[in-house]
């Protein structure tokens, strides 16, 4: 009756909705191995790619404010921001497949917030506390000297940590370059930087101090999701309750017995499973919300079956399908449809990659300005924006008029142009025309724009003349 209650629960809230605080015993084993290698790699892929350039460029930037983005050193401008759009739609479809297949394993061995609680800061805790019954007993003891020295410098080793991770993530948002020059010219100089890094290290040291797993649970709108995508054909870390249960449900292991004889299944009831969870729920009450797919549990029962001398796989990776009817994994139509969507959206994106320009160019007719007469000449004036979207200078730049070629062009100002890397330059220019020409009330007027005697980009804009007949 326990347990048919526990499902319809929070494993971190008790009975009166209070906190129940997890601790988590510390996981070994296979997958945990494994874990800890995706982990670390994706660690140094976040503390390295700031300081990495390609071409000039940061490996990663997402400069909100300044509307400036490198993704894998490619710089891309609010020009480009349809290029960004779909990029993420492709992540969400393909977070979304993964889901329908394989059930919350991203939750488990790739996002973020799981990485840094159980590869970071829970590792520094088990350093300093000790495992699961340690930090229980710690947890109840006195405030004595004790237990003041390991709470108080686990809180500070965390606070630095979460101070570097904000300056990493800083590098992130405004660059690496900027905030090394920030932080050379100290705070004082750069208040609004300095406030943010305290605002990110508070709101780093608040999650994985206190709110940790709570994230998962209340907070990520995957784990709604998941409600939504997981159906019985779907992988997920499952436990394989036939084996377990058998006629006569789990039972302590006892030596020398003949548990299938007496009807019991291989489960007996040790509770590994649950004291290693960390969010603190019991995987053999079958697919929960809570669950992120660690493999903890796979780790900790894979363990106590060798010690009683039965099989491993009792907690695996597998469907509801493939307990219940022994039916294998296999690819169903609501996957093929989200792998279609998914092939498509990526051959859409690779195409616009390659139609995308390295320089834009865009000549517009002034708003508001009617069309001038001059004697038979007839002018329009015109604003121009040149982007530059390498990291190479473009000097001398001129604009010649394709078609019609009786068009002429005259730039405002000075007339040397220069563009800079990564930059942008705008100004102001007139087109002429001889009104004999102008057979149109908006004639279509092919601009090419040259650095020297190289063409580096083309554009199109309309000229406006009176209406003959």
């Amino acid at each position: 009756m326990e347990q048919e209650s526990f499902r319809n629960s929070i494993g971190t809230v008790d009975t009166s909705g209070k906190r129940v605080w997890v601790f988590p015993k510390k996981p070994k084993g296979r997958y945990y191995r494994y874990r800890k290698y995706v982990s670390y790699l994706l660690l140094a892929i976040f503390f390295i790619s700031p300081f990495l350039k390609i071409d000039g460029n940061q490996f990663l930037l997402f400069n909100i404010l300044e509307r400036r983005f490198n993704i894998f050193g490619f710089p891309f401008w609010p020009q480009d921001f349809y290029l960004f759009v779909l990029s993420m739609i492709i992540g969400v479809v393909f977070i979304l497949l993964f889901t329908v297949a394989f059930g919350r394993i991203f939750c488990g061995w790739i996002c973020p917030q799981t990485i840094f609680l159980e590869m970071v800061f829970r590792r520094v805790e088990y350093a300093i506390e000790g495992d699961r019954n340690a930090q229980m007993k710690l947890d109840k003891q006195a405030w004595d000297w004790e237990k003041i020295r390991k709470k108080g410098l686990k809180w500070l080793i965390f606070f630095m940590i979460s101070f570097v991770v904000s300056n990493v993530f800083l590098d992130y948002l405004i660059g690496s370059d900027q905030l090394l020059v920030e932080i050379e010219e100290g705070p004082l100089k750069h208040l609004n930087t300095f406030i943010a890094l305290l605002i990110f290290t508070g709101v780093f040291y608040f999650v994985f101090t206190w709110f940790r797993e709570q994230v998962c649970i209340i907070a990520c709108p995957y784990g709604r999701l998941q409600g939504v995508l997981l159906d019985n054909k779907s992988i997920v870390v499952a436990y394989d309750y036939k084996r377990g249960e058998g006629e006569k449900g789990r039972k302590k292991f006892r030596k020398n017995e003949d548990r299938q004889a007496m009807g019991h299944g291989d489960c007996i009831d040790c509770f590994q499973c649950v004291h290693v969870c960390p969010t603190n729920i019991d995987i053999r009450n079958g697919t929960q919300l809570e669950c992120v797919n660690c493999t903890a549990c796979i780790d900790a029962c894979d363990e106590v079956m060798v010690k009683s001398g039965m099989p491993k796989g009792l907690i695996r990776f597998a469907s509801e399908q493939e307990i219940a009817k022994k039916e294998p994994f296999r690819f169903t139509a609501r996957m093929k449809g989200y792998a279609s969507v998914l092939t498509i959206l990526i051959g859409i994106l690779i195409g616009l990659l390659f139609l995308r320009s390295d320089v834009q160019a865009n000549i517009l007719r002034l708003p508001g300005q009617l069309y001038q007469k001059q004697g038979d000449m007839i002018s329009n004036v015109y604003t121009y924006k040149i982007i530059n979207k390498t990291t190479q200078d473009f000097d001398h730049l001129t604009f010649k008029i394709v078609e019609p070629k009786q068009a002429q062009i005259e730039v405002v100002g000075n007339p040397d142009i220069h563009l800079g890397k990564q930059g942008l330059v705008s100004g102001t220019l007139f087109i002429k025309m001889h009104q004999a020409f102008v057979t149109e009330r908006k004639l279509k007027l092919k601009i090419e724009v040259y650095s020297g005697k190289n063409r580096i980009e083309s554009t199109t804009t309309t000229f406006s003349g009176p209406i003959t007949f």
